[in-house]
């Protein structure tokens, strides 16, 4: 695969994702079973190992969830609520430890523990205690605040109200609020006789009373019984939690994470009784135990859990994008279904990438209804030579979300439907779209002309990952833009000169116009990062726009640097390039961003509207706001630990040494940087006098 290819794939998984993660977290309504999404980051995953610097952070390597919703107040988390990575392999696992052992320097020798425990399909909450009284609770949301659900959280009987001596003056328990196969089984035949009821008095003419939900699976049971207004709802529903994590606490309760499981059964928790100890060696044993004990559980399980024992490591071990280091979550194996394939539709990117959408007859897999899949690109149809009106198989984990395996009987007499013959033309504009060099993706060649790249890119810039513009939805962006009152993303602060015309139209109202025009009144002063990523720079993900944001520090630096940065072989070239995260590809695409004179035109009539905030440094420390470059082999801790202990103290991190460097940590064999150093008169550190100011 190509550069160009991955990021286009990357942008497709990116979008594709987050549209799933709203419909998961915030309206507790999938699309997809939890495998095919778990599929979805896995190959998102394996195309940012294959090229690291197309990391985009609104993939899921980078983020979390999705927001709050609406009707609840904001639960921050004291220590951010991160997901897991996944494994499918006994080859992921061993690749798991790996990292581990690589990263902390451990000797093959040297014994790691692992705790393992069932991954219980439910809906994950944090939970405050201080002073031992249970004070507020709230769900995952975005990793950093999700919804307040204290009091039906408080309606729960499996949630001590009142800690069991000693404890910590404060602290936050993590766990997972989940319903029983059996108490789901007679939850949904309730639900579904009150909706029967409910269409025999509408037939009748009779009052109907409140709205009948059918949920399809204990998961959606659990997370829409969590999310009653009244908790006096949430009461009467058969919710059950299992506690396992710890955020925020004001002192250490254990050393282990074995050791933090007695702890929590001695404070009254629930803990799951299968979650065991034992040597990293026999994880793919108990591994195939759960899975063979999966059917009789009480419970629905998705795979096991598996955190690295000693609590010391893991805060060693750290975090990277949006994921622990010492944690996986090991998933079962993919399930199939079989369907018919209706048609296949053509969906057009904000990069111009045209890509295929199955469209199949709706299929039950793992209780979720699933209609379309992905079929990446022509060459990928034609290879399996998919065409409607074939009898596919679906499976729900692998490459993508959800992949069409294979057709069955495809050699059968009398096949019905001619090969698929993948457009030439773009379908939104007619523009020719075309392959270039070795490129999968096709492209429409129209640009500036074709709405759907340009509507698309209006969307990523409102979207809640960008600016975050509320009530700005696809629909009434693409109403605006069809009448000519939103081309670019600075017409979208100039709305409010249309405020009658907004009015008039049909379903929308003075009350809705106005919330709209303050959601985006509320935008004109982004952080500098979420300005960045919402310009839609090709590769410029979250965590690069992050990246750029934190070194240049505003706008008017960072544009003039760009601009700057198209000499090859200038200074700010060269800076650019010795920025960490950032490669050569991406150096590239902000170069040619900044060279095209309607960009800049783009950007400065957007200016005009918005100012965004300067990027926030962390205060106090040594290492505050300043740039370091390790060298040489650390002796006490691998670089990779010590540059993430650097950027968690609010460091830079570059690749070369400049005038602009600010401390040269030096190992064993520095060799050139070490020299560059002493003749720039930049402060050398030993690892030593490294780990004394990072307070290590």
């Amino acid at each position: 695969m190509t550069e160009a290819e991955a990021a286009a794939e990357l942008a497709r998984l990116a979008a594709e994702i987050a549209r799933h993660d709203a419909a998961y977290h915030q309206r507790d309504a999938p699309e997809i079973s939890d495998a095919e999404y778990d599929a979805l980051v896995r190959r998102n995953r394996e195309l940012e190992a294959l090229f690291p610097a197309l990391i985009r952070e609104d993939s899921p390597s980078q983020r979390v969830g999705a927001g709050a919703v609406e009707g609840f107040s904001a639960f921050s988390h004291g220590v951010p609520m991160l997901s897991l990575d996944n494994a499918f392999s006994p080859e992921d696992f061993v690749e798991f430890c790996a990292r581990i052992r690589r990263f902390l320097a451990l000797p093959e020798d040297e014994p790691m523990a692992i705790v393992g425990e069932p991954k219980i399909d439910g809906l994950s909450v944090n939970l405050l205690y201080e002073n031992g009284r249970f004070t507020r609770g709230g769900t995952r949301g975005d990793g950093a605040v999700g919804e307040d659900i204290t009091a039906n959280l408080r309606t729960l009987s499996d949630l001590p109200l009142r800690l069991k001596a000693p404890f910590p003056a404060r602290i936050e328990i993590r766990g997972e609020v989940f319903m029983t196969r059996a108490d789901f089984l007679a939850y949904r035949a309730a639900q579904e006789a009150a909706l029967a009821e409910r269409e025999r008095r509408r037939d009748a003419g009779e009052k109907l009373g409140p709205a009948v939900s059918v949920p399809v699976n204990p998961r959606n049971a659990a997370a829409g019984s969590l999310r009653q207004l009244d908790a006096a709802i949430t009461a009467q529903r058969p919710l059950k939690l299992f506690a396992y994590a710890m955020g925020e606490a004001s002192e250490p309760p254990a050393e282990t994470h074995h050791g933090w499981l007695e702890t929590l059964r001695g404070w009254g928790f629930s803990v799951n009784p299968l979650s065991s100890v034992f040597n990293a060696a026999e994880a793919a044993e108990f591994q195939a135990r759960m899975a063979s004990e999966r059917p009789a559980l009480a419970y629905e399980i998705d795979g096991v859990v598996y955190k690295l024992d000693r609590l010391d490591w893991q805060a060693r071990l750290g975090f990277v994008g949006r994921a622990p280091r010492w944690a996986i979550a090991w998933k079962f194996p993919a399930e199939q279904a079989t369907t018919t394939l209706l048609r296949i539709d053509i969906q057009v990117g904000r990069t111009g990438a045209l890509t295929p959408r199955a469209v199949m007859e709706p299929v039950m897999v793992g209780g979720v209804s699933v209609a379309h899949a992905t079929l990446h690109n022509e060459d990928e149809i034609a290879r399996k030579d998919v065409r409607p009106g074939d009898r596919v198989v679906l499976q729900r984990a692998g490459d993508v979300i959800p992949q069409i395996v294979s057709v069955v009987d495809a050699d059968r007499p009398g096949r019905r439907g001619a090969a698929f013959v993948f457009p030439s033309l773009c379908p939104a504009c007619g523009s020719h779209a075309v392959r270039v060099g070795d490129d999968v993706v096709r492209r429409c060649t129209g640009g500036l002309i074709c709405p759907a790249q340009t509507v698309e890119r209006l969307k990523h810039f409102c979207s809640r990952r960008a600016l975050d513009i509320e009530g700005m939805g696809d629909e009434r962006l693409a109403l605006m833009h069809e009448r000519g009152w939103v081309v670019s993303p600075a017409d979208l602060f100039r709305l409010g000169a249309r405020r009658a015309e907004l009015s008039a139209l049909e379903g929308w109202g003075e009350t809705s116009v106005t919330k709209l025009l303050a959601a985006v009144e509320a935008r004109r002063q982004p952080a500098l990062e979420r300005f960045i990523f919402a310009l839609g720079i090709r590769r410029i993900g979250e965590a690069n726009a992050k990246l750029l944001a934190r070194h240049y520090g505003d706008v008017a630096q960072w544009r003039e640097r760009m601009r700057a940065a198209r000499i090859i072989g200038s200074e700010a070239r060269e800076e650019l390039g010795s920025i960490q995260g950032i490669g050569p590809t991406i150096a590239e695409e902000l170069v040619d961003f900044f060279a095209e004179p309607k960009n800049l035109a783009a950007l400065d009539d957007l200016l005009a509207e918005v100012t965004p905030d300067n990027a926030q440094v962390i205060e106090g420390g040594p290492f505050a706001g300043k740039t370091l470059v390790f060298t040489g082999s650390l002796s006490t801790m691998t670089r990779d630990e010590a540059q993430a202990r650097a950027e968690q103290l609010g460091a830079k991190t570059s690749k070369s040494v400049s005038k602009k460097t600010d401390f040269v940590v030096v190992g064993e064999d520095a060799g050139s940087k070490a020299a560059k150093a002493t003749e720039l008169g930049v402060r050398v550190l030993s690892e030593a006098e490294f780990r004394e100011l990072a307070g290590m």
